[in-house]
């Protein structure tokens, strides 16, 4: 079976307020074939990575729980815009309750991947969001 690759020119924001958390993430992105990485710690540090870069994202990679701005609350604030309203969004959770999924549903999120995760999980969540 050949090697997952994703086109190298994506660009991907991973949201996160533990920088662990975001290290391991974008390490298994490299290794997947992305090169093109943002970060940010919350959801409001996220929206202005999303403004500098003109709005210009192939893929979102957010945390439930963060300060200063949840996940959820991301979610729901670039879904309203226009420019990010068919973003995919996966989130990243340790937030397993039906009323946690049915509110992202509804929020509009893509995938949803419980925490803790393996590296092959986060795998097969990008490749089924860009259905590879």
């Amino acid at each position: 079976m050949p090697e997952f690759k994703l086109d190298p020119d994506m660009q991907v924001l991973v949201v996160d307020d533990s920088d662990i958390m975001r290290a391991i993430i974008i390490s298994h992105l490299k290794k997947i074939g992305v090169a093109n990485v943002k970060e940010a710690f919350n959801g409001k540090k996220a929206l202005s990575v999303l403004e500098e870069h003109e709005g210009r994202m192939d893929l979102i990679i957010s945390d439930w729980n963060m300060p200063g701005m949840q996940g959820i609350d991301f979610l729901k604030e670039i879904r309203k815009d226009e420019k990010y309203k068919d973003v995919p969004f996966l989130m990243v959770t340790a937030e397993k309750t039906m009323a946690h999924v049915v509110t992202a549903v509804k929020a509009g999120v893509t995938e949803f991947l419980p925490k803790p995760f393996t590296a092959e999980m986060l795998e097969s969540k990008i490749k089924r969001i860009f259905k590879t």
